[in-house]
């Protein structure tokens, strides 16, 4: 993990240049979560830019210099929560438009078994498997109990194991 310390304070003060130094390092992460939970590219780019917005406002209040990553994760997280909720309240069909970047499965049972996954499950299981967040970090960033994220972490991946055994 990298060190934000210099660039979130110097972003505290106001510079704008230093925030888009600090945004340059995680863009990638934070838009690969939000397409993997959210599987529409769209929504996924305004769950982003809505996340980068609300970080460079309220940058000021972060307290750890070094919690940078876990912070706006969590940002990222809440919007995508809304996303989700939003719907499930509007009943839309949610499109498969998952464009290749670069980032792909690879096979198709593997990617249809991750779209069955509850949203919830997808979020918990990008940010572990895809940016290598920890059980206690993932808690964190979904306002969860540690030990729920890891048990819920371990169901996940048995039941893709399970479905893609063929058992």
């Amino acid at each position: 993990m990298n060190d934000f310390s210099t660039d979130v304070k110097l972003a505290r003060g106001g510079d704008s240049e230093a925030f888009a130094r600090l945004y340059s390092l995680v863009y990638k992460d934070l838009y690969h979560i939000a397409l993997y939970s959210l599987r529409n590219s769209h929504d996924a780019s305004d769950a982003v830019s809505d996340t980068v917005l609300d970080a460079f406002c309220s940058i000021g209040k972060l307290k750890d210099e070094k919690a940078f990553r876990s912070w706006i994760m969590k940002i990222l997280s809440a919007k995508i929560k809304r996303r989700q909720r939003e719907y499930f309240a509007n009943t839309a069909e949610l499109t498969d438009d998952m464009p290749d970047d670069g980032f792909n499965y690879e096979n198709v049972e593997l990617r249809d078994a991750v779209e069955r996954l509850d949203p919830q499950s997808r979020l918990i299981l990008s940010l572990s498997a895809l940016e290598g967040y920890t059980g206690d970090e993932i808690a964190q960033i979904c306002d969860m109990n540690a030990a729920t994220v890891r048990s819920r972490l371990s169901r996940i991946k048995e039941r893709l194991r399970l479905e893609l055994s063929g058992t």
